[in-house]
């Protein structure tokens, strides 16, 4: 990083001081854990005093925690999983209620990366045309979340997602299930993992749009480019030139691309245990109940909890430590 042409090349200067960024905290985190560990050795030596018992005994149960976590993240072997990722979230059956609840279902992952200290930015939005409980719905959106092992904690998170609960959108306040699918990819795929070629792609330019399907930029500066033989398409409208936002929906389609490869590369060796049935509509990975009871359970560990507000403010966490474990 000291070399004077480092910056030349600015996606490979990018890759590196992230990759510098993450090993600075891994060293960091494991001399806090080291150095905790030996200060509350030397602590319990005297806690035979009550007060000092009862900040040893604090102190324990955060190192605890932080231990948990630095496990969880030695079990981060994919070859992405200590980058950046990208969600999208489309709202599938279920009309306006499904909308709401893609919006829901964003802000739940945006919250998650706050109290991860994670960065968010939107890529793509693409809003309904109604108002509900949790502002304007969404048809599909797509963020991009940066921070150490984003990818990793997040990709499991790849699937349908089921609602319950009573319409907000029903005068007769019935019950309505409503589905929205989860994307997560990397964010940045190596061009020698996958062969695009352009002659197979599709480019079209389109004015960006906000809430209600109102525009907000009289240029044409969104792109969607989509993959001919697959069908496959990524668009993006967060930057001010066309050809950042090619760039940008260029980058995603790449990482689709070789999601896709890996996926098929595991079901030939037998190894999936059912992630592509997971992203087919009607086979959701969890379920969010809150009508007649409060229920989040995951199909796939059986994991659950009845604070189902709590998990739709973000925490996340015991779900995903479930399956990274499982």
């Amino acid at each position: 990083m000291q070399a004077p042409d480092f910056w030349n090349n600015q996606e490979r200067a990018k890759k590196i001081s992230g990759d510098a960024a993450i090993l600075k905290k891994e060293i960091k985190d494991w001399e806090y854990l080291t150095g905790e560990a030996k200060m509350l050795s030397e602590l319990a030596e005297l806690a035979h005093d009550a007060d000092i018992a009862k900040e040893l005994n604090s102190r324990i149960s955060q190192l605890e925690r932080a231990v948990a976590e630095y496990e969880i993240q030695k079990l981060f072997s994919g070859t992405y999983d200590k980058g950046n990722a990208v969600v999208s979230f489309y709202a599938g059956a279920g009309g306006k209620d499904a909308e709401d609840w893609a919006a829901m279902l964003e802000r739940m992952f945006e919250r998650f990366a706050e109290r991860k200290k994670w960065k968010v930015k939107i890529i793509h939005e693409h809003y309904g045309e109604n108002q509900g409980p949790s502002g304007w719905g969404i048809k599909n959106v797509s963020i991009a979340i940066e921070g150490p092992y984003a990818y990793g904690y997040l990709k499991k998170e790849n699937g349908v997602h089921r609602l319950v609960r009573i319409s907000p959108f029903s005068a007769q306040q019935l019950r309505h299930t409503s589905f929205a699918l989860v994307e997560v990819m990397p964010e940045l795929v190596a061009p020698e993992e996958v062969d695009i070629n352009p002659e197979e792609l599709k480019i079209d330019f389109f004015r960006s749009s906000g809430p209600g399907g109102q525009n907000v930029n009289k240029r044409e500066t969104a792109v969607r480019v989509t993959h001919s033989p697959t069908g496959l398409n990524a668009s993006a409208q967060s930057e001010r030139t066309q050809e950042r936002n090619r760039d940008i929906a260029l980058e995603m389609l790449r990482a689709k691309l070789y999601q896709k490869k890996v996926e098929l590369q595991k079901k030939e060796a037998g190894e999936l245990r059912g992630e592509l049935a997971a992203n087919e509509w009607g086979s959701q990975i969890r379920s969010y109940v809150l009508h007649p009871y409060k229920l989040v359970k995951d199909h796939r560990t059986g994991f659950e909890t009845t604070q189902i507000e709590k998990v739709l403010d973000g925490e996340l966490d015991g779900f995903i430590e479930a399956e990274l474990r499982s």
